[in-house]
């Protein structure tokens, strides 16, 4: 059976409720593909116990057994690690960019992505963090356990904001990355590539495992308008007039020439580097990051 027909566009994700209900239905669905898949390779099936530490969720304490045993025990699955997540996030102006009425905005996408990243990786009972930033840092949950209703709610109330200073941003991210984690940048990444450089580089070099997802509207990766078009840059206010013969030859060189530039910082500095257009599902984000956790574990 097609794993896909599970998935969801983000277009029917926005139709639902709330952001909590788009990662259970988004994460849900994708496991299903998963399972079904002869190339499932990605347990959540329970193991065994073990004795509870402190620290330890207590959600996950086998309350049956402490009744007849008087003891504490912990129900541990299949891929259990230590993994923690820190998720990031763009909220800048540029990431508020939909090309058309109706469609899902770069940061809505991101959003999805993020909210699906933590709901799936609470599943494995792995610690969630999240920083919010455009030219600074907005917002930050610490990585935790037992806190998704928090991240997600946080996510929920993002709104694209200012400029972009990656320099600035990384700086503060950091500090608040005092363990080792697994960290899934989510951005437009409108920025020179050897920017990305100086700010992934340190996070990888610390031993931090670095998913770096650009989210990009359909219209950016391939322009479709047929006459003359002013676009204004979303964070700047500039307007430049572009022709569609610039669009159809020399922009789609210099886009394909960005990307290959950041596949390029990611391959060089370590770090894992994924093309998300923001009218596709979640799927590809999803089976990037189990497969990257399966690595660390």
């Amino acid at each position: 059976m097609n794993a896909t027909r599970h998935l969801l566009s983000p277009e029917t994700l926005a139709s639902l409720a709330n952001l909590e209900l788009v990662a259970r239905t988004a994460v849900h669905g994708f496991l299903t593909g998963l399972h079904r898949s002869p190339h499932f390779g990605f347990s959540q099936e329970f193991r065994e116990y073990r004795a509870y530490a402190e620290g330890d969720d207590p959600r996950f304490v086998d309350w049956n057994v402490y009744a007849r045993t008087d003891r504490t025990y912990i129900r541990r699955y299949e891929g259990e690690t230590n993994t923690r997540l820190m998720i990031l996030l763009d909220a800048s102006a540029s990431m508020g960019y939909a090309s058309r009425t109706g469609a899902v905005s770069k940061l809505q996408y991101a959003k999805f992505v993020a909210a699906a990243l933590a709901y799936l990786a609470a599943r494995q009972h792995d610690p969630v963090g999240l920083i919010v930033f455009d030219d600074k840092l907005r917002e930050v949950r610490p990585a935790r356990s037992g806190n998704l209703q928090a991240v997600i709610h946080t996510v929920d109330q993002v709104t694209a904001g200012g400029g972009t200073d990656l320099d600035a941003s990384f700086a503060g991210f950091r500090e608040h990355l005092t363990r080792r984690s697994l960290v899934a940048l989510i951005s437009d990444l409108y920025c020179k590539p050897e920017t990305m450089t100086r700010v992934v580089q340190p996070l990888t070099a610390q031993g931090h495992d670095v998913m770096i997802f650009q989210v990009l509207d359909p219209q950016e990766l391939q322009p479709q308008w047929d006459e003359s078009v002013v676009l204004e840059d979303l964070e700047t206010q500039t307007h430049l007039n572009v022709s569609p013969e610039f669009l159809q030859r020399r922009y789609r060189q210099r886009l394909q020439e960005h990307l290959d530039g950041l596949r390029s910082v990611a391959a060089a500095t370590g770090a894992h580097y994924a093309l998300l257009p923001s009218d596709q599902p979640l799927n590809d984000a999803l089976r990037r990051y189990l497969l990257l956790r399966q690595r660390r574990s």
